[in-house]
C-alpha cells in the first residue's frame, strides 16, 4: 500500500484500543494499529529493533515509550520509561522509514509484552 504521510497518519489515529493481538515473537504481541503499520511501511524491522531492548529490562519496568526519530535516511530509536528516563538508544544508519518520527508503547502484561500505538493505549 503506497500512502503518503498523511495517508499514514490518518490511518493510524483510527486504532483506538485492539480487537486482536499478533504474535511477533513467542511473548512479544503487536495490536491491530502496529501489525497494520509493520505490515503497510514494511517495519518489522522496527519492532524487533524495541523487542531487542524490551526483552532485557527489569521486570520492575512495565512500560515504555519507543522513540524512533528519522534524519536523512538514518534514525536513532530511544526507549525510556514514560517518565524520561532513557534505558536503551540504537542507531540505525539507513532506513526508508516515511515518517520523520513515530512513537509506540510496549508494556508488561503477565510475562507478554504488547507493543502498541499511543492511541491504543
Amino acid at each position: 500500500m503506497n500512502l503518503s504521510k498523511i495517508q499514514l497518519l490518518n490511518h493510524l489515529e483510527q486504532f483506538i484500543g485492539t480487537e486482536f493481538y499478533y504474535p511477533l515473537w513467542p511473548k512479544v504481541l503487536l495490536t491491530d494499529g502496529t501489525r497494520f503499520l509493520a505490515d503497510t511501511v514494511d517495519c518489522y524491522w522496527l519492532m524487533d529493533a524495541i523487542v531487542s531492548h524490551i526483552q532485557h529490562l527489569d521486570k520492575k519496568e512495565v512500560f515504555t515509550s519507543c522513540k524512533l526519530r528519522v534524519l536523512n535516511g538514518s534514525a536513532e530509536l530511544m526507549i525510556d520509561d514514560g517518565n524520561g528516563n532513557i534505558l536503551a538508544t540504537q542507531k540505525i544508519p539507513y532506513t526508508d522509514f516515511p515518517l520523520d518520527s513515530m512513537c509506540l508503547y510496549a508494556c508488561l502484561n503477565g510475562d507478554k509484552w504488547i507493543i502498541l500505538l499511543p492511541s491504543e493505549y
